[in-house]
């Protein structure tokens, strides 16, 4: 099994073989929140237009995502985990569109088959990979809106490499440094409408969940994500 760390945009573009598509603040964590609380699906879709037009289609559908982390006009919910916790989505479609992680599986073109990767299904990912042993497996960290790295993209991406080949990992440590990196956001008085304190603690509390999320192409251009 080769195992390569890729980066952002570009690196979504490459992907080859069995792609796990990394947004762990906060596009993947939040998908698992809504499949854990009954949701049946989630259509992750790169571009805004094609959430609204899916929404117009089906009414009952739930718009969920952002831009800049600032939730988008008309839409349910932002993309912050903690406020969709306690909420029950038994049955219901999700229509899912972010800066950075949905735009990776939408670029991921080139890959024979897309999940999505966090923390808080971090091992049950790396379960799923042992079990289909692929030649190639491109983890995709996202970084900020795509175009810059970021730790916990990275450190996600290095804790499942460190699964799959099953070595020691300082994930402990690296989970603490987060606070004082990208996740210093997290903490900012003026950033708790749309980046609230509580998203941290989620996004970075591993294996919470023992499911993955696979995202299958749509004919209509978009990825469906359903739980395996």
């Amino acid at each position: 099994m080769e195992i390569q760390i890729l980066q952002q945009l570009e690196g979504a573009k490459q992907a080859k073989g069995l792609a796990v598509i990394i947004d762990v603040f906060r596009a993947f964590t939040t998908e698992c929140v809504f499949m854990a609380n009954g949701a049946k699906e989630i259509f992750a879709v790169g571009e805004e237009k094609i959430a609204y037009a899916l929404k117009s289609e089906c009414p009952d559908y739930i718009l969920a995502g952002e831009r800049k982390e600032i939730m988008l006009p008309g839409f349910d919910y932002g993309n912050s985990p903690a406020k969709i916790k306690e909420i029950d989505f038994t049955n219901q479609t999700i229509v899912h569109t972010t800066s950075a992680g949905t735009q990776g599986i939408a670029n991921a073109s080139y890959a024979e088959e897309i999940i999505t990767g966090s923390f808080v299904n971090a091992s049950a990912i790396a379960q799923y990979i042992k079990q289909k042993n692929p030649k190639i497996v491109s983890l995709v960290c996202m970084g900020k809106a795509a175009v810059s790295p970021t730790e916990e993209d990275t450190f996600c991406a290095e804790y499942i490499k460190s699964l799959l080949l099953e070595q020691s990992y300082p994930l402990a440590q690296k989970l603490a440094r987060l606070r004082y990196l990208e996740g210093k956001r997290f903490f900012r008085p003026e950033n708790q409408e749309q980046c609230p304190e509580e998203d941290f603690f989620i996004a970075t509390t591993p294996n919470q969940f023992d499911f993955v999320l696979k995202a299958i192409p749509d004919k209509r251009g978009f990825h469906r994500i359903q739980k395996i």
